[in-house]
């Protein structure tokens, strides 16, 4: 036992002295740096701020973070073509579908580079065959006006309707149809074990059905 105790703590003094040398080489570049280095990385900061504040401008005009109702399928192809990141729900007045509702409400208000949208899959039929919905609920992640993905019903989240809504943005995220940046990156720093947001407000949910 005093043996797999002292190899533990030689391992934890080489990570933490592997982290102070880190630090070190970060302090001393900073020190190194003249007046001219530190306005040329402001000046390339106040760029990237602005950069970023134009595009998020840009994606709140095409409805961006909010989670809308297309209309009909005419309205479908102008969306795509719109933004380059979509995430389509095609539902029926359903429970399965009333959950998925609220899980996107959610992600579209946190992750505005990507525009959520919803349409019905049943009074959108050339749509529906053209993409092959069977399943509803399911999600058509689209990147350049380009269905890449599928997140069909639950079964890619835990195959029940209790799914947690970070779980649904790890499957976005995995098909880059949502960002991650910094901090905005909660599922790197959440463990899957996290307690499950619970969504249900009936007794008597269906399952996910086809058509």
């Amino acid at each position: 036992m005093d043996k797999v105790q002292e190899i533990v703590e030689k391992q934890v003094l080489t990570v933490a002295k592997a982290v102070e040398d880190k630090l070190d080489d970060e302090i001393s570049a900073l020190d190194r740096l003249d007046l001219d280095d530190i306005e040329v990385l402001r000046e390339r900061r106040l760029q990237q701020m602005k950069k970023m504040a134009e595009k998020r401008s840009r994606w709140m005009s095409l409805g961006h973070g909010e989670y809308s109702d297309i209309p009909n399928e005419k309205d479908f192809f102008s969306v795509v073509k719109a933004s380059e990141r979509v995430v389509c729900h095609f539902y029926r007045e359903n429970w399965p579908c009333k959950v998925m509702d609220k899980h996107l409400s959610i992600l579209a208000k946190q992750h505005v580079e990507t525009r959520f949208v919803k349409i019905n899959a049943e009074k959108s039929p050339y749509l529906a065959e053209k993409l092959r919905i069977v399943v509803l609920p399911t999600l058509a992640l689209i990147k350049n006006a380009k269905v890449e993905n599928y997140v069909v019903g639950f079964d890619e989240l835990g195959g029940t309707d209790d799914f947690s809504t970070e779980e649904l943005e790890e499957r976005l995220a995995k098909a880059e149809v949502i960002i991650f940046e910094g901090e905005s990156s909660r599922i790197l720093s959440k463990s899957k074990a996290q307690t499950k947001k619970n969504v249900r407000q009936s007794s008597n949910p269906d399952s996910s059905d086809s058509e």
